[in-house]
């Protein structure tokens, strides 16, 4: 259930939540988006019989919050209903609850079970782990490559872009584009392609669009600058924006410049990002360890010369295919 707000609850993470009376599920939810009410809010509103509660086991997949956010806490209302036992998938690495629920709970004489298919739980909210554990985004690297291992040919003055993955695999980005709060390509990718960086073929959000326009050579006309989605520009200058969905965030590219971008995404609480890039920007990433997914397709097309495709060490973590293409998904386990 707590799957069904993966896109839509940033910048809280994904809840789900049973209620059980007798091995029966009288009471369910899940979390649809921040400043709305949280899953064990609307599972607790859905049991009609609301004397059950008292005898009944609410499971929650993430550590109740105990603190006034948007919402009032979690804690307060299964106190309030006074629900013997909960059942905690994991702990919330949020400073703000970090165990503060799951001790208020206990100080209650509420029988608290914790750290229960913990390691689903941290793959559920890996997003929202990494950003609070790790202070950075979660970080997914995703490229085509040519069979022969290209992500470009030498020259692309009769198509632009230039496709290698299907229709198929396609589409699924713009899904995953959808899942994830953010997405960042260099100035290359959008001077030769001109990319909107939305959803078109799929439904869901926009991502919000990062650039690395070091010396602001992109023309505003181009399409990263419309106001279909909120766009932020890494820039080694000083600019000042007229719009209300452009920010400029100045960056010192003579020093470490990936791990400062992922800190300034950090500073503006981007925690998932998608990094669509051309080889140099992929690459730096890479080079840096400043990834946790890589998603590379591998087109059935030759393109004997053009830009190779980033390196990458890693074993192969799945490969499953769409149509004629292949889709090898990599971890960094660093």
């Amino acid at each position: 259930m707590a799957k069904n707000g993966l896109g839509t609850t940033y910048p809280n993470p994904l809840v789900g939540c049973v209620i059980v009376f007798e091995n029966t599920i009288i009471g369910e939810g899940w979390h649809k988006k921040s400043g709305e009410a949280h899953a064990e809010v609307i599972a607790i509103e859905s049991v009609q019989n609301k004397e059950l509660l008292s005898s009944s086991t609410l499971y929650v997949s993430l550590e109740p919050c105990s603190h006034f956010g948007k919402t009032p806490p979690c804690a307060d209302l299964i106190l309030k209903y006074k629900i013997p036992n909960v059942v905690i998938g994991t702990i919330d690495p949020n400073s703000k609850v970090a165990g503060k629920g799951i001790q208020k709970l206990k100080d209650s004489g509420v029988n608290v079970t914790f750290g229960i298919i913990e390691t689903e739980g941290n793959e559920l909210n890996k997003r929202f782990f990494t950003f609070h554990r790790k202070s950075r985004p979660y970080i997914i690297l995703k490229w085509a490559e040519s069979a022969d291992g290209f992500i470009s040919p030498k020259n692309k003055s009769e198509q632009k872009p230039v496709w290698i993955s299907n229709e198929y695999s396609r589409q699924l980005v713009h899904k995953w584009r959808s899942e994830e709060q953010a997405i960042l390509v260099g100035t290359q990718t959008i001077i030769d392609d001109n990319p909107s960086l939305t959803v078109r073929d799929w439904v869901g959000n926009n991502p919000i669009r990062v650039v690395i326009d070091r010396e602001n050579n992109i023309d505003s006309s181009l399409n990263i600058f419309d106001n279909q989605a909120e766009t932020i520009v890494f820039s080694s200058k000083e600019v000042t924006s007229n719009s209300d969905t452009i920010q400029y965030i100045k960056v010192d590219f003579d020093k470490n410049s990936t791990q400062a971008i992922v800190d300034k995404l950090f500073e503006n609480n981007i925690q998932s990002i998608i990094i669509e890039g051309g080889r140099k920007t992929i690459q730096s990433f890479i080079d840096a360890h400043l990834w946790d997914e890589a998603r590379v397709f591998v087109g059935e097309i030759n393109l004997s010369e053009g830009t190779e495709a980033p390196k990458i060490n890693n074993t192969i973590y799945s490969k499953s295919y769409l149509k004629k293409d292949t889709l090898l998904t990599y971890r960094n386990d660093d």
